[in-house]
């Protein structure tokens, strides 16, 4: 499972929105499937939410 960001643009600005993905095999064929939306999410926020569900995880504070 991972995050997928889909970006909308309205004008001049961009809204992001954070959704769920499982990849399945189907019938040979790849197929992603939407297990939860999460909604809006700011730019900011995009990180912090592939780091949570990535399988190795990143360092995003770091220390001087």
């Amino acid at each position: 499972m991972f995050i997928k960001i889909l970006t909308k643009t309205y004008g001049k600005k961009k809204h992001y929105y954070a959704s769920l993905v499982e990849n399945r095999r189907v019938n040979g064929k790849v197929v992603q499937t939407v297990k939860a939306n999460l909604g809006p999410v700011t730019a900011e926020q995009i990180p912090y939410l592939k780091a949570a569900y990535s399988k190795k995880k990143p360092r995003l504070v770091y220390d001087e």
